[in-house]
């Protein structure tokens, strides 16, 4: 659903950029013209914008040290060249490009399931699953849907992955969440009936504590992520009753002061998890960082030995 949605408007935005820059082309307006398809699409870069300066603003006294101008100047720049190549592309026409992997030789390694995030689906992963494939690595990527329900609704999804990783490999899975799907692997090992059902839980800006943003959305998984709200305060009891005091010692969560989407940044970070600030990185420009990925293969080459 989300591809054909996201090739709709991918589509539907460079019509109407070539059809502007046509029309006043013919009239031999070529500034308005030319003006005119820029902004159609590039448009988006100034949306950013304005996102880079809403965190800025509302950082307060977040314990995370606040990013200066240069590092909001870089992580919107690495933000305008990330965004198209994620929702215009991988996405809407690259979802199915690479398959989920279990190759017949997987029992006894460490598998990985991918979850994406908000408005994304499985063709955000598309890099790191080209990467574990070459390498041999076992892993399923999730289609979260539908797109725009409860969280609630993606346990099934998230369940069924698990079941596929562990069934080929004989073992609890590594996790590796992006944005709400953080918030979505949560609510599942917090129902979960397994005593370790996972190997470990790596979540990539998630709003943990919900996102200031979110004040903005309207969709049921959007108005789980505002802060504060009921369902996430239900959550934490959950958590807290099943594991206590260690509910979140099998969490690495990454985060940065320069994420446009969850802030202020500590809202990513979980009590007793192994939380570590990557500075200067944007919300979907996060998961590319070499930290990031590169922890996860750390843990894959460390079981591997």
């Amino acid at each position: 659903m989300l591809a054909r949605l996201q090739q709709a408007i991918t589509l539907g935005l460079l019509a109407l950029a070539l059809g502007w820059a046509g029309w006043f082309a013919r009239e031999g307006q070529w500034a308005w013209a030319l003006a005119g398809a820029l902004l159609v699409l590039f448009g988006y870069a100034l949306f950013l914008a304005l996102e880079f300066g809403l965190l800025a603003f509302v950082h307060g006294d977040d314990p995370a040290p606040r990013a200066t101008p240069a590092q909001l100047i870089r992580a919107w720049w690495g933000e305008v060249r990330s965004a198209p190549k994620v929702f215009c592309w991988r996405q809407p026409f690259r979802s199915q490009a690479e398959p989920d992997h279990l190759p017949g030789d997987a029992a006894g390694r460490l598998g990985v399931v991918l979850v994406h995030g908000f408005v994304c689906n499985r063709g955000f992963w598309n890099p790191w699953m080209g990467r574990l494939r070459r390498a041999g690595v076992p892993f399923v990527a999730v289609n979260l849907e539908p797109v725009f329900g409860r969280i609630d609704d993606y346990l099934p999804i998230i369940e069924a992955a698990v079941a596929q990783v562990r069934q080929a490999t004989g073992r609890a899975p590594l996790l590796v969440a992006h944005s709400m799907g953080g918030l979505a692997v949560r609510t599942w090992l917090s129902r979960c009936a397994e005593a370790r059902p996972v190997e470990h839980v790596l979540t990539i800006g998630s709003p943990h504590a919900g996102t200031w943003l979110a004040r903005f959305g309207v969709t049921p998984n959007g108005l789980q992520m505002r802060r504060p709200n009921a369902w996430l305060d239900a959550l934490r009891a959950q958590e807290r009753q099943r594991s206590g005091e260690t509910a979140y010692a099998r969490f690495t969560c990454f985060y940065s002061h320069c994420d446009n989407i969850v802030f202020p940044p500590s809202t990513a970070t979980l009590p007793g998890a192994d939380n570590r600030h990557v500075p200067g990185s944007a919300h979907v420009h996060l998961a590319d960082q070499p930290a990031v990925f590169g922890e996860v293969w750390r843990r894959l080459e460390a079981d591997a030995r």
